[in-house]
């Protein structure tokens, strides 16, 4: 079965008919480590469904890469606000490892919502975004740097295999000096 046919009955039904259609818009890519999936500045016109593989989501502030979270396989993906309004996205869109990426034209994604289980995935993926979006909000003003990592200890820690410890560190808002001072704290604490 197709990954990205498998990934969409996780959230909805899905007939061949209509799994036809959505096939024909595909166009598969890969993409190696450190290779740049989607740079600032740029319209992003494609919905992508990464395969297999694992992205970093960063912007550029006063010169440091910020990262602003990461995307593990399976999942779709997009800059979102470019994507839907046409603009310039603030975002790149990283490779961490090699990448196995299928993609899809802005107007074809946008074509298939005729189609109810395609319209309904879309529907139910972008509440899901909008979930994980407020987690990170809610953690980052919640928690401190130290909460967070220890939540990504025990609920994402493939990030932490994927990841580089500057990226890790940016994304917690932390400098890598911090992180590796909570690192050692942890782990007197777990030897303790």
């Amino acid at each position: 079965m197709h990954p990205f046919k498998k990934y969409i009955l996780t959230y909805q039904s899905l007939g061949l008919e209509e799994w036809e259609q959505i096939e024909r818009c595909l166009s598969r890519k890969e993409y190696a480590k450190g290779e740049v999936i989607l740079a600032s500045g740029k319209i992003c016109r494609k919905l992508y469904f990464l395969e297999d593989g694992f992205l970093r989501f960063y912007i550029l502030k006063d010169g440091e890469t910020v990262s602003k979270f990461f995307t593990e396989a399976p999942y779709c993906f997009t800059s979102q606000r470019s994507f839907a309004n046409g603009i310039p996205t603030d975002d790149t869109i990283e490779a961490l490892k090699d990448s196995i990426i299928w993609e899809m034209d802005k107007t074809d994604a946008f074509d298939l919502l005729r189609i109810p289980n395609w319209s309904e995935f879309i529907r139910k993926l972008i509440q899901e975004v909008q979930y994980f979006t407020e987690q990170i909000l809610e953690e980052t003003q919640n928690y401190t740097a130290e909460e967070r990592y220890r939540r990504m200890l025990e609920q994402n820690s493939s990030i932490l295999l994927h990841a580089p410890l500057k990226d890790v560190a940016s994304y917690l808002g932390i400098a890598p000096q911090s992180l590796s001072r909570i690192r050692k704290n942890i782990g007197q604490v777990n030897r303790s």
